[in-house]
């Protein structure tokens, strides 16, 4: 049974965005030379959305491009330096532990960078369900990957992303978060066919208007 939820709980939400040079490789098919700046579109999406969310009191991007951090920083984000090396998970706890020796009555998630449809409700309502618990997940659109790990104030932050995340959550105590209403946060893009799903969805502005311009010539 779920626990009375902390009342009302804040987020601190970590990001992790990869180098850009190195982000969304799948993509470079449809993107070609511009999948650097289709990455940190969809980065952007997902942080401005989130920055948007009121259960979300901060968002701290871990990455080690300069370009991504001078915008997300721009946005409103807080960014941490990612230590070279290190793969996704310390990056996640990298970002977790400054979250917690700052704000330590907030709860702390981990948050996938390409959600680019990402509304601010859906993300809400996935932070109060989470809050529940003392540790919950999101599974994407295919249930095997994780868009969204989250811990409450006082448990240990053990994220388990790469393949096979979703199962690997669950079988350490998180709890699948799987509500209706979590479309746009299930909706991660890795290839051409997820950023068309994303886009029945709803794109951000920035991965609108950069989608428009590698769309196909109708014509």
């Amino acid at each position: 049974m779920p626990a009375p939820a902390p009342a009302p709980l804040r987020w601190s939400l970590v990001v992790p965005v990869k180098v850009l040079s190195r982000a969304k490789s799948r993509l470079a098919a449809l993107a070609g030379p511009d999948r650097p700046a289709l990455a940190l579109a969809m980065a952007a999406d997902t942080v401005s959305a989130a920055l948007r969310c009121p259960e979300v009191a901060r968002v701290l991007v871990v990455t080690g491009d300069r370009q991504a951090a001078a915008e997300l920083r721009g946005l409103g984000a807080v960014i941490v330096a990612e230590r070279p090396g290190r793969g996704l998970n310390l990056a996640l706890r990298q970002g977790a532990a400054r979250a917690g020796a700052r704000w330590p009555r907030s709860g702390v998630a981990a948050l996938a960078a390409d959600l680019p449809a990402l509304r601010p409700a859906e993300l809400g309502g996935a932070l109060r369900a989470a809050a529940h618990w003392p540790e919950a997940f999101v599974p994407d659109a295919a249930g095997s990957g994780t868009t969204l790990y989250a811990v409450r104030p006082g448990t240990a932050f053990r994220p388990r992303f790469g393949p096979g995340s979703a199962a690997r959550h669950q079988a350490a105590g998180a709890v699948p978060l799987t509500q209706p209403g979590l479309a746009s946060l299930r909706r991660d893009v890795d290839a051409p066919p997820d950023l068309d799903a994303a886009g029945q969805l709803g794109l951000g502005s920035r991965t609108a208007a950069l989608a428009a311009r590698l769309a196909p010539d109708s014509g």
